[in-house]
């Protein structure tokens, strides 16, 4: 029972995401608008309910089933690949090197954030 209370919960967030998009019209997919209600829900809390405990560790255990309808789209669509191999090529490469300077960058910045309160925490001790 604690898996179907656990499954039914993150439905539910994933539901209020999605109503949440289309009523106000905002431009990101409403499971992931519910995927972060859930965190700040999750962040108040402090802590995880057991059934959404139960239920995310099931479904992550089986995440591998989940790629089997890409596959699938990946051969249904082969033959449109093949013809813009150009273009997806150039996305896929495009796309790898902004996030990996973006995540460079984020990562320098949260690093001096977070070191100079330490500095400042280790020069007062003295």
């Amino acid at each position: 029972m604690q898996f179907l209370n656990g499954i039914t919960l993150l439905l539910v967030y994933q539901l209020i995401g999605e109503i949440t998009v289309r009523l106000l019209g905002v431009p990101i997919p409403g499971p992931v608008l519910g995927m972060v209600m859930l965190f700040v829900t999750l962040m108040i809390r402090g802590k995880a309910p057991e059934s959404v405990d139960q239920a995310s560790t099931a479904l992550l255990s089986h995440l591998s089933l989940l790629f089997v309808p890409a596959g699938v789209g990946m051969m249904a669509h082969f033959g449109r690949i093949a013809d813009e191999w150009v273009p997806i090529t150039l996305a896929l490469l495009l796309s790898t090197v902004i996030t990996m300077v973006a995540t460079a960058l984020i990562m320098q910045v949260t690093t001096r954030w977070f070191a100079k309160p330490l500095a400042e925490k280790e020069g007062g001790d003295e």
